[in-house]
This record gives structure tokens, sequence and C-alpha cells, in this order.
């Protein structure tokens, strides 16, 4: 049996590439490889990563195909949304059927960097198919790793108006802030805006006696912080001590606090109610919170929601 190059053992290849490092043809269909795609192999023995994942499309698809949408936002580390199929853009007529991937045919490509489409452009092409709440949620992880900013996206959306996703971009980006530190924190933030409850200062700095913390959420006005308590608050013992450290100052110096859980997060107007609650015992005498139009809209997708203003695009010879 003949010995498999090591050059082939830990990534996906081309059959090209394997025949030229010396393995047959009758080689790779047999039983230590596993076939992808068209001309696309891995060792039966190795464990695919996302990366690989993308890497496999791409020896399969035209030189020219290039990572987009939610595809191309999960290079840069965002763990939002469907992870397949994957999705690339091609700036022609183009037709290929690939298992768990997306080719999107375009007259003029979107704006790219040395990986695919930028990141303002694959946020324009995840809010065409998002709902309110995963736009806002993306953009403001986007935003806070500053892999794009919102004048970005609007002079994209403006120069642009006809591609996918330009309209629902131009009217979700007003609702992105760029301080939050985790999804979790960005999507409660946009139950309560969507409530109708008062804007929180996201990771807002909280002075307690000289020792300054920074709440998730922080009400000033109303002393009230929101806590979410992910998993790293419970496996790691350094956070948790110092959780237990940052609650015991909350309550010496009269801060009230609401924690929230990827259970409670399950139920948003429980998580509503319960921070308007906080809120409530913190002198706020503002409106209770509303789950009405506006609330509806935050669960509806953003091109149900836009209007649409399409033009013919006529490329320029």
């Amino acid at each position: 049996m003949r010995e498999i190059p090591s050059e082939l053992l830990g990534r996906p290849f081309h059959r090209r590439e394997a025949i030229a490092l010396g393995l047959s043809p009758r080689c790779l269909e047999g039983t230590r490889f596993v076939r992808l795609h068209q001309q696309v192999y891995r060792h039966r023995d190795h464990l695919m990563t996302f990366a690989d994942l993308v890497q496999a499309a791409r020896l399969a698809l035209p030189y020219d195909a290039y990572p987009t949408g939610v595809t191309r936002l999960r290079l840069l580390g965002l763990e939002h949304g469907p992870v397949l199929p994957l999705r690339f853009v091609v700036g022609r007529d183009h037709h290929l059927a690939l298992d768990d991937v997306f080719l999107h045919r375009t007259v003029l490509l979107p704006p790219l960097d040395e990986v695919g489409a930028t990141p303002a452009a694959a946020y324009l092409a995840v809010c065409h198919q998002a709902r309110t709440i995963d736009a806002i949620v993306v953009g403001d992880w986007l935003v806070s790793h500053q892999h794009m900013d919102v004048d970005e996206v609007r002079a994209l959306a403006g120069a642009q108006p006809w591609r996918d996703g330009a309209a629902e971009a131009a009217w979700v980006v007003d609702h992105l802030v760029g301080d939050s530190r985790s999804l979790r924190e960005s999507e409660v933030r946009a139950y309560l805006a969507f409530a109708g409850l008062p804007a929180p200062e996201p990771n807002g700095p909280i002075d307690l006696g000289g020792v300054v913390v920074h709440g998730d959420l922080w009400f000033r006005e109303f002393r009230t912080a929101v806590e979410y308590e992910g998993v790293q608050h419970q496996l790691r013992r350094g956070q948790y001590v110092a959780d237990i450290d940052r609650y015991s100052l909350y309550r010496r110096y009269d801060v009230d606090y609401v924690q929230l859980t990827h259970e409670k997060l399950r139920t948003p107007r429980g998580v509503v109610r319960e921070v308007h609650a906080c809120l409530v015992r913190g002198g706020y005498a503002g409106l209770p919170p509303e789950f009405g139009a506006t609330w509806d809209t935050l669960f509806a997708p953003l091109r149900n929601l836009v209007p649409h203003h399409r033009r013919i695009f006529r490329a320029v010879s």
C-alpha cells in the first residue's frame, strides 16, 4: 500500500495536487479518502474545521468565487448564524451545484478584501436574510471588533442600493452600538430598546467606593445593572470568584442588579419584565414595557419590514 504524502493528511486537497504528489486516481477512490466535492478530498482520519469546509469549497468553486454573508463573517470569528450552507459570490453568471454550498451570482462583485467580501459587504448580505434581532447582534459584534463602522455600511448601501441587503442594512444600522462585549449583551439591549425601556450604557463604568467595575448593561440614573452569566462564569474559577466579589460590591453600594442566563433568554418578554421591575425599584417611573408592533419587528425578517427601491443595474463598458 502506497504511503500517503504528509501534505495531504491535515487538510482538504484537490485531485490534481494528489496526483502531482504521486497518488493514483484509483487510490483516491479507495477507503482511505473521503470525497468532499467533485475532485476534492480529505483523508478519512482528518476532522474538518470550519476553515477546512471553506477551503474545500474554494477548491471546487471557480477561482473568482469569494466567501460572503455569514460564511465570511464566521471566518472573522463570529459564532452566530448557520454554518451551512456556505455562501460564496461570483461576479458573473455561473451555475454550479455543490453540497452545502450556495453560490450567489451578481453582475458586480461587492467590495473585496484579501479573504472575500469585506465585512461591511458581507453584512449587507446577512441583512437580506436576517431577522432584525440577528442583524443587530451581528452588526454590534462587527462594530465592536472594529471590522466595520456604521458610516461604511451607510455609504455602501447608498452607493449600491440595488444590492441584496442594502435597504435592510440602511434601516437597521441606526440600531447598532459598538460597546457590547458579547452577542448576548447586544441581544438583551435590543429586547429592552424595542420594548420601550430606557437605553442602558453597554459596559458602563460603575464606581463602587473607588473600585471601578463595568456592568454589561448599566442604567446609571436608576443604579441598576444587568449582567449576563455565560457558561464561562460557571466553568472558570477565576471568573466565578470575580463575579462573587462584584455582586458583593453591588449590594454594599446599593446597586440593584439582574442576573440573566441562557435559559432566561429563551423567554425574551420575561427578561424585559424582570429588568423593568428592577428599574422601578431604582426609581424608574416611565412607561412599562410594551409588546406591540415595534416589539414584533424585532423577530421579523428585515426584508419584510423595509421598502425596496430597486433599480436595474447596467454594467458600463
